[in-house]
């Protein structure tokens, strides 16, 4: 989600600021919500929700096309449950 448009600003880091990076959706008191989910997952989980939203198929696909390229993601496969670095989890400076 486009931190533009999270209603909350963004997730929040474990000191309470607001993450650059993670939505309040997925990233909240310094923890993923959903620690275990696959970037395929969040894929599926992503489309399904603009189809909701009456995004059109092409659209939502396109979009959720970018879940693996975050860094929870980056450098591991799809279908690999994200395993958060312990400095994935610190605030930014």
């Amino acid at each position: 989600m486009p931190l533009s448009k999270d209603p909350l600003g963004g997730g929040s880091n474990a000191d309470g600021s607001l993450s650059s990076e993670y939505c309040s959706h997925c990233y909240r008191k310094g923890a993923f919500t959903e620690p275990n989910i696959t970037a395929e997952e969040m894929m599926k989980l992503v489309e399904g929700k603009l189809r909701s939203m009456h995004f059109p198929g092409f659209l939502a696909r396109r979009f959720a096309r970018d879940v693996p390229t975050l860094r929870r993601w980056r450098g591991k496969g799809a279908t690999q449950a994200a395993r958060p670095r312990a400095s994935e989890l610190q605030p930014r400076a």
